[in-house]
């Protein structure tokens, strides 16, 4: 039986921040839950907009993209950006600085250096997303106003978010980061601090704005691969911590599988997946069943009685021409009993599908089946 849950299941409140790490997720056995999350609970919570997600792999893979379009990009940009500050500075004067010229000029400088950045990072948090949420997820949910999120219990707020572990770690890995990042770019501008001192009092203005660019695209570059580095592991760390918090206890198990049983919708899909089941097991169905029903040549329908089951034999293949042929020989091969009766077989074939219990109108005439192969039986003995 997969495991289900209660629609009074209660989940955390710091699932609402999914980067960060709440000590409540991972009790979840000392809360009672100690079932793994049926699909129909995983399914809700992602029609909720609450799916595993590390954030430190959104902001990984923007910035690796950024950093790549300003790698292929940046030489243009900054001849760009050259000739925009030549022609302001050479033709600009003080009367001429609110031309619409000019401004159209800026304008359009932004338009072909900035926009291209711009959409390449919202396509890689767009795509960070889709990747994370295993598909396109659209939900309303975490952003409809909460009276709880406006004015929060701020005794509570600061319990679990300044003064408790979690708290504390969260605040202890952004300081790692930065000192990470502090680190980093001191490495870089060490060895070319003296060079970029020598050119700034060289006066090669130039060769200064550009050994600088080197520089920082160099600590983007090394930035990035680290934010990337921490991000993966920090994703399956979240979706391990998603999934405790997901985790169910005994009672909503049975509460939910109770609600199920109770929807129709449920109900029919279950059934519709039991039948597309036996239809592709028909040879191990027809192995197993306890009689076959044929008419003869035509039609061909298996029954199996499970009393633990149903209160009757359900049909559990049926086939015409070809098939019914390719039924009874796979019977015979397994000593399956055969019963000719025609207007029995014509009407299990027409009146039911695979998994259903045999209509009402039929069960005299299998019960008579039923009697008559185990007469044989027992005169076989």
């Amino acid at each position: 039986m997969p495991h289900l849950h209660s629609r009074n299941a209660v989940y955390p409140r710091s699932l609402t921040g999914c980067n960060e790490i709440d000590l409540q997720w991972f009790a979840a056995e000392d809360e009672g839950r100690t079932e793994e999350p049926s699909e129909i609970k995983l399914q809700k919570a992602r029609r909720e907009g609450r799916v595993a997600k590390s954030n430190e792999l959104n902001s990984a893979l923007v910035l690796l993209f950024v950093v790549l379009t300003l790698i292929l990009l940046g030489s243009w940009i900054f001849v760009k950006l050259r000739e925009v500050m030549i022609f302001f500075f050479t033709r600009c004067t003080e009367n001429q600085v609110n031309d619409p010229v000019f401004a159209a000029a800026g304008y359009r400088f932004l338009l072909m250096t900035v926009l291209p950045i711009a959409l390449l990072g919202a396509a890689a948090g767009v795509a960070a997303n889709i990747i994370q949420n295993r598909g396109f997820l659209y939900s309303t949910k975490p952003i409809e106003p909460k009276f709880s999120r406006i004015l929060p219990h701020f005794g509570e707020y600061l319990r679990k978010t300044v003064f408790s572990f979690e708290g504390g770690f969260n605040v202890a890995k952004s300081l790692g980061k930065v000192a990470v990042i502090a680190a980093i770019a001191y490495l870089l501008i060490r060895n070319d601090l003296p060079e970029l001192l020598f050119m700034l009092q060289a006066g090669n203005v130039e060769g200064s704005v550009g050994r600088i660019a080197q520089m920082a695209a160099g600590l983007l570059v090394y930035v990035a691969v680290f934010f990337l580095a921490i991000a993966v592991p920090d994703y399956f760390v979240q979706r391990r911590q998603f999934m405790e918090s997901m985790k169910m206890t005994k009672q909503e198990v049975k509460q939910e599988y109770k609600e199920m049983e109770g929807d129709p919708e449920i109900k029919n899909r279950l059934t519709r997946a039991q039948r597309e089941l036996l239809s592709r097991n028909m040879p191990r169905a027809v192995a197993e069943a306890d009689v076959i029903v044929t008419n003869p040549t035509h039609f061909a329908v298996s029954l199996s009685y499970q009393p633990d089951i149903a209160d009757a034999p359900q049909v559990t293949a049926k086939g015409a021409d070809e098939v019914a042929q390719v039924m009874k020989r796979i019977a015979r091969e397994n000593d399956v009993p055969i019963v000719e009766n025609r207007p029995l077989a014509r009407g299990l074939y027409a009146e039911s599908r695979v998994g259903d219990i045999i209509p009402e109108v039929y069960i005299n005439a299998i019960a008579l089946v039923y009697r008559q192969i185990d007469y044989i039986s027992k005169h076989k003995r």
